[in-house]
């Protein structure tokens, strides 16, 4: 285990502490000492600071989390090409796929690109411009060739997909530098953390440093270390001017504003080192992280195209539970348990969704479903929601299977919705067997539970339940009832 000494000062200051008490001890025989020896008393003390002062910086740390090989690289290409295909299978004539293999083409090209782009971000009036300008300048002291551009100024706006864009572009860059010119806010800190959490190389860069006192900057350089575990560089890309005053030899005094040179060092040896370094694999990272939201934008689309497949099959099949249940009241737990309904939608739902299920493992799976609804209390929920619409607190046993029979349609319903819900978090299936795995289940079926609440959504459901269950002249019977009990 490598310990990392955290406090260089600190460390340096112990070590000549320690130097000049060997010195102390050793003041008697000093004379007899040679330089050598002399030199090596100074060294210990020295020696821990030197050392901290040596080791390799942890400035690539952060790119710890991308592809470290090519193969690596186009097995996600090929994957992300593999559900692209898959929706070509499924809907031949959709209007994005010519877009996303061209995407694709792009990916294979983009594995030997030769550029590294980089991207310079933040809020306004940090120094994006500036600090720009400065590294251009840098850039045409290196080979590798790097290509700069500025994102917008980000915390501008309450607009949150003007915000998405600008996370979507810096994802779309080789490295970022985001830049602040002080210690962090909380919209900065939460921006940094989805730039991580994205695997996306960034360094942030406390720019503008020489307007802070000497102790304020290192106060704000701590803080900024701590927050960010030291991926952090000061630059001054635009110093402030200060003003200068030479007395000549006959007395008099002549002043002037002088512009002091960029101090840009720290930020451009770091940026060296990862190019020299990093430059492919940050290509290759890039690359990377572009396949899977490619994939991701493919496997939305199959998915789209799959609940429009999917959405007349539960409705087919929320419909004939009604009548069931209307022509035959009984518990809904016996209704979503047993019926043999609900286990051939899950099978009809599973082809659908490339998830292949035995009549066997449809059944479990559809009791387990009405157990659980059982469970959570959506049983109950769903029959007291239907009854208030209805308000059939004071009708008969006719509207009494009208109650029955819209709840085992809306519990249906959410059944079926909750295994789209479920086949759509899956990745995508080609004509494979699949286990569903059932400890997901309550926590899908309680979130698309609650999604299907609304009231207005309940009254367009029960009102067409009613119009399928009962004929029309019962109809006008139950309203009539409704109007005079109210």
């Amino acid at each position: 285990m490598v310990v990392k000494l955290q406090r260089p000062i600190l460390v340096g200051g112990l070590g000549l502490s320690f130097s000049l008490w060997i010195l102390q001890s050793w003041h008697h025989s000093i004379v007899q000492l040679s330089e050598f020896g002399l030199l090596s008393a100074l060294a210990v003390g020295g020696g821990l600071w030197l050392f901290q002062q040596n080791r390799p910086k942890r400035s690539l740390d952060k790119l710890d989390g991308m592809p470290t090989d090519r193969a690596t690289v186009e097995s996600a290409i090929a994957k992300a090409e593999t559900v692209i295909n898959q929706l070509a299978q499924e809907a031949e004539n959709h209007v994005a796929l010519a877009a996303l293999r061209e995407q694709v083409a792009q990916l294979v090209l983009e594995l030997d690109r030769q550029e590294i782009k980089l991207a310079v971000t933040g809020g306004k009036f940090v120094g994006k411009s500036t600090l720009i300008k400065v590294l251009s300048n840098w850039q045409q002291g290196i080979q590798q060739k790097v290509s700069f551009y500025e994102t917008a100024p980000l915390f501008t706006e309450v607009d949150e997909r003007s915000h998405t864009a600008a996370l979507v572009e810096m994802n779309h860059s080789d490295f970022v530098l985001f830049l602040t010119n002080g210690d962090l806010t909380d919209s900065e800190f939460q921006t940094l953390q989805q730039l991580k959490s994205a695997n996306q190389p960034t360094i942030l860069v406390f720019n503008k440093q020489d307007q802070y006192l000497a102790d304020e900057r290192a106060s704000v350089l701590l803080s900024l270390k701590q927050r960010m575990e030291n991926n952090v560089v000061a630059t001054a890309a635009s110093p402030v001017p200060i003003k200068v005053r030479k007395h000549e030899a006959d007395g008099s005094v002549q002043e002037w504003m002088e512009q002091p040179a960029s101090d840009i060092q720290q930020l451009t040896q770091q940026l060296s080192e990862v190019l020299l370094q990093q430059g492919q694999y940050l290509v290759w990272a890039t690359t990377f992280r572009k396949a899977r939201l490619l994939k991701a934008e493919a496997k939305n689309l199959l998915n789209g195209t799959r609940r429009d497949r999917a959405t007349p099959v539960i409705e087919q099949y929320q419909w004939i539970a009604a009548a069931a249940a209307f022509a035959n009241p009984v518990p809904a737990l016996d209704i979503l348990a047993t019926a043999a309904i609900n286990a051939q939608m899950v099978m009809d739902l599973g082809n659908t969704y490339q998830q292949k299920f035995s009549l066997e493992q449809a059944q479990t799976v559809a009791g387990t479903m009405g157990s659980l609804m059982v469970k959570l209390g959506l049983v109950e929920l769903s029959t007291k929601a239907v009854s208030t619409v209805l308000k059939s607190n004071a009708i008969t046993f006719v509207a009494g299977g009208v109650v029955q029979g819209v709840s085992a349609a809306y519990l249906t319903r959410v059944a079926g919705l909750s295994l789209i819900e479920y086949f759509e978090q899956q990745e995508i299936a080609i004509a494979s067997d699949s286990n569903l795995n059932l400890d997901k289940l309550p926590q899908t079926l309680h979130k698309v539970f609650q999604q299907n609440q609304q009231i207005a959504f309940l009254q367009g459901f029960v009102k067409q339940g009613v119009k399928r269950l009962l004929p029309e002249a019962q109809q006008v019977e139950l309203v009539g009832a409704q109007k005079a009990i109210g």
